[in-house]
């Protein structure tokens, strides 16, 4: 269920950040589910394998590279959706960047407060 609703936070990110950034745009609310849905299976498969891959670079630059990273996340998932479109790399920087930020505040929501 958990799982469930992440999904559904991320597409409502991807909705408040399409229509707040000028270079994003997504079509409806079914592609924006669609959007969280590869975002999240990109982001279980390719992104360790670029991870691994860019090692000796994320590194050097003392893991700013995994920005870079994840602005070829959202260029993939603009390239898999057709409902979703980015126009070059600094949108898709300055979007995953947002993205993060948004779905750390919206799943903080998320979290269970266990007392001990």
């Amino acid at each position: 269920m958990k799982t469930f609703l992440k999904i559904l936070l991320t597409a409502l990110a991807v909705i408040v950040l399409a229509n707040i950034l000028p270079g994003v745009e997504v079509s409806g609310y079914v592609s924006a589910i669609i959007v969280a849905v590869v975002i999240a299976l990109l982001n279980m498969v390719v992104r360790p394998l670029l991870i691994f891959f860019t090692l000796p670079a994320t590194l050097v630059t003392f893991g700013l590279f995994i920005f870079v990273i994840n602005a070829i996340i959202i260029l993939l998932a603009d390239k898999l959706v057709s409902g979703f479109a980015v126009s070059g790399f600094f949108s898709a920087l300055l979007f995953s960047i947002l993205l993060s930020i948004f779905r750390s505040a919206l799943f903080s929501l998320l979290k269970d407060n266990k007392k001990n």
